[in-house]
């Protein structure tokens, strides 16, 4: 059985994105196909995908694009909140769902710095991390086994702008 979905407004305007717990069977549906998905050697279904800290599940209605907010510990040293999956299969550009993505994490951990990795060899674009520097991220570097750092800075939620709900504590 799947929980329902919280429908989400920012200031007077429905968000793409709907609130979903880790392991909604529709989210980890798109999470499979995703390149970085990592599949159990024994052949045993996820039941969650996120892994451990604080996380944010975003999935469209149409449950065709899934994003995934992820606050924890990175071994790499990298801090902030991580954008650990994205996966855009709607009609919807990408860095519009990315930037209404945004609004929800930063409501949720304000003045934070946000950061992806992309693995240039796992992708066919041309242009590793396109959709996310459309949506004004910058390249940070590289890790040391040769993932794209991308990222953008911290800054503080106008709440009068954002007029978004209190988020759900367990999600």
């Amino acid at each position: 059985m799947t929980s329902p979905q919280q429908t989400i407004i920012i200031k007077d305007m429905f968000s793409p994105w709907s609130f979903v717990k880790d392991g909604d069977p529709r989210a980890t549906a798109l999470y499979l196909r995703h390149y970085s998905c990592r599949h159990y050697q024994d052949g045993r279904p996820h039941k969650r995908f996120v892994g451990p800290g604080q996380r944010l599940v975003l999935l469209t209605p149409a449950c065709d694009a899934l994003l995934v907010w992820r606050k924890f510990i990175d071994k790499s040293g990298q801090q902030g909140i991580n954008c650990a999956v994205f996966r855009n299969e709607s009609p919807q550009l990408s860095s519009f769902l990315i930037n209404q993505a945004e609004l929800l994490a930063r409501h949720r951990w304000p003045g934070e710095r946000l950061y992806t990795y992309i693995n240039p060899r796992k992708i066919r674009s041309s242009n590793p991390g396109f959709c996310f520097l459309k949506a004004g991220w910058q390249k940070a570097g590289y890790t040391k086994g040769g993932l794209l750092i991308l990222e953008k800075k911290g800054g503080e939620t106008d709440e009068a702008t954002y007029s978004l709900p209190r988020l759900p504590s367990d999600l």
